[in-house]
């Protein structure tokens, strides 16, 4: 959808061939075709600009329809009259219920006129017909489509995963007085802050170039290719392809003089004026429609952005519903997933189609029909652990009790504080050329398991520091954001800090169904030497891992050297969770100092990182504090269940 480069192509293709909402290539339970009359038009904008729009209208006329519109930079195809979608809504129920649904390729995208602009900064003050931004150009949709769309009841929404997710947030400042409903789901809003460019000022390389690779600068009016392409690295092994490229700044010449979006990313590496005008939070103001945003718990490229999204939506616009969905869904799973499980780890129910269903559909009937009460709360969030959807009347919730996990001595994890006065610290030996990698098996994407992948690997490493608690004899929930609170030295003059909250299963935890053998299997002779088993027994899942660029501990805008041994406090936060570790579970914090090719190498030099030099890269032993006071930990939101169960 975004970054990841597989999730890239499939998005490609699910809005140009329109998979169905589940990713399922079996014949449609619904032919579009026989329902809906495809018109294609090229709409004008207020400074002359044409946008390619499709638009599918019931031919049941007996009475009339809202338009549900999804403004995309992916492609509206197929393209030609002839030529259908398999789907059009989010999920099934929006067809066979009747909407009119439109298209539109943004600017500068497929066959739609203009110049594109990454995540094109909004305008607060439009002078001129010049002044022109996504919020304008889905006024000036709207408007037209009223006046030119027969049989439409006049109210519009819109909703959008992921890029198109952004374009929702977006195009709702400002907005139309028809436009009744919104749902961004996964959009992205500040791609420095957590988003898909950078955390803690640390790049996320594997996802971006692999997302480069493929998203490029076009020259329109242009069809999409019939085939996708995918980039050759060269290896099935990412992180072979990435170490061996060196320095980062290589990796713009592998781009065949098309590396212009992906060279933005890499180069602007600090919060300065690029990413401030393009935090969107800024300007979600003057927004009349009711606004459900959507995101999930795993999600690898915009988790971040639902939340940012949410709080900016709820404090700069009052009158209007404004609420959150989060499920335990990877990037824009909600949408075409059962959400049964992800990789081994279980949520023992089809949470994307309860989602679906009682959901996302009844929010749009509600606000464009008129069709009852979908009766939503402030926040309807899935807790992980448990497996149950939770209603909170406000996010994060407010009963949460902000307690820390102390890091202990002997690798231990306690709510109790250190009480010795002498100093006390682990340390580690960070080496830039064999730096931790995020995964434990060969990949060349980010891929979406990895965020509650096994760390069990990353454990027995001598540069990971492991901290855990005893066996826990309640449950523990925690809600809301995580955050570090670190006393570190290194002696370097910089270095990453990589921190991940870990639920450890018990040792007699049973295995997953999903390593049973098949039916047919079970009864079969044994011939030869089987693979070995995997056992669910110590599973380290990660709950949430953020990396933290130490040079930005003061400032994002203005990075500042170490001093090689000295003690400095480091403090950040990490993205929400809402996650029990049961009884019987532990709890762990990992803390490394690469996380490789997740994120790029920190040199551990102070330097310009898209500019360094083979030479810069150097090892670098770093400090963990844990005395009275140098008492390290991660901060989280601790609650006794306030929010409404729903066992589903």
């Amino acid at each position: 959808m975004r970054r990841n480069l597989s999730v890239v192509i499939l998005a490609a293709l699910a809005f140009t061939a329109n998979l169905s909402a589940q990713g399922k290539l079996d014949a449609p339970e619904y032919d579009v075709k026989e329902h809906y009359t495809k018109y294609e038009y090229r709409i004008p904008m207020r400074d002359g600009v044409h946008l390619f729009t499709s638009v599918y209208v019931p031919k049941d006329a007996s009475h009339s329809y809202p338009f549900l519109i999804d403004r995309t930079p992916y492609s509206v195809g197929p393209y030609g009259v002839d030529l259908y979608r398999r789907n059009l809504g989010p999920s099934p129920d929006f067809d066979k219920a009747g909407y009119i649904f439109v298209f539109q390729d943004v600017r500068g995208r497929y066959m739609s006129e203009g110049t594109f602009i990454e995540m094109r900064p909004h305008i607060d003050n439009k002078k001129s017909k010049q002044d022109v931004d996504d919020a304008s150009d889905l006024y000036d949709t709207i408007d037209w489509l009223l006046k030119n769309v027969s049989n439409n009841n006049g109210n519009a929404g819109i909703w959008g995963i992921s890029y198109p997710g952004f374009f929702t947030s977006a195009s709702i400042i400002d907005s139309h007085p028809a436009l009744k409903a919104a749902s961004p789901q996964a959009p992205m809003t500040d791609l420095f802050m957590g988003d898909d460019a950078y955390h803690g000022g640390a790049f996320m390389l594997n996802a971006n170039f692999g997302f480069y690779a493929f998203f490029k600068p076009q020259e329109n009016p242009q069809l999409p290719p019939k085939t996708p392409v995918p980039f050759d690295y060269g290896t099935k092994d990412g992180y072979e392809f990435y170490l061996n490229a060196g320095p980062i700044g290589n990796l713009s010449k592998y781009l065949e003089g098309k590396s212009a979006l992906f060279d933005d990313q890499m180069r602007h590496n600090t919060y300065d004026d690029y990413w401030k005008a393009r935090n969107l939070a800024l300007h979600m103001k003057n927004i009349h429609c009711a606004v459900l945003t959507v995101g999930g718990w795993f999600d690898a490229e915009d988790l971040q952005g639902p939340f940012s999204t949410f709080h900016a939506v709820d404090k700069n616009n009052s009158g209007i519903f404004n609420g959150l969905v989060i499920g335990p869904w990877v990037h824009g799973g909600w949408a075409r997933l059962d959400g049964e499980h992800l990789g081994r780890v279980e949520f023992s129910f089809n949470t994307g189609d309860y989602y679906r269903k009682n959901i996302l559909f009844p929010f749009f009937e509600q606000y464009l029909k008129g069709n009852g009460d979908a009766k939503l709360p402030k926040a309807y969030v899935f807790e992980t652990g448990t497996n149950v959807w939770r209603r909170y009347s406000a996010w994060p919730p407010k009963e949460a009790e902000a307690k820390t996990l102390y890091f202990r001595a002997g690798g231990g994890l306690s709510f109790d504080p250190p009480a010795s006065d002498s100093p006390a610290f682990d340390e580690y030996v960070s080496d830039p050329a064999k730096p931790v990698p995020f995964i434990n098996y060969v990949s060349t994407t980010v891929p979406q398991e990895y965020m509650v992948s096994d760390q069990r690997f990353a454990s027995s490493r001598t540069d990971v520091l492991v901290y855990q608690t005893p066996v826990l004899q309640e449950d523990v929930s925690i809600a809301g954001p995580v955050a570090p609170r670190l006393f570190v030295s290194t002696t370097g003059t910089d270095s990453d800090w990589d921190v991940k909250l870990i639920d450890v299963y018990p040792p007699d935890y049973p295995d997953s169904k999903l390593d049973e053998p098949r039916a047919e299997e079970k009864n079969k002779p044994r011939t030869d030497v089987p693979p070995p088993s995997f056992t669910m027994g110590g599973y380290q899942q990660l709950v949430r891992g953020e990396p933290f660029r130490g040079k930005f501990r003061h400032s994002f805008e203005k990075p500042e050297p170490f001093n090689p041994g000295k003690v400095e406090q480091i403090d950040f936060a990490m993205q929400d969770v809402n996650h029990t570790f049961r009884r019987g579970h532990r709890i762990m914090v990992q803390v490394q100092s690469s996380w490789f090719p997740l994120t790029d190498r920190n040199p551990q030099t102070f330097v310009n990182i898209p500019d360094a030099k083979p030479s810069d890269f150097v090892k670098a032993t770093e400090r963990v504090y844990h005395a009275k006071g140098q008492a390290s930990g991660i901060v989280v939101g601790v609650l006794s269940h306030s929010g409404v169960e729903e066992n589903k």
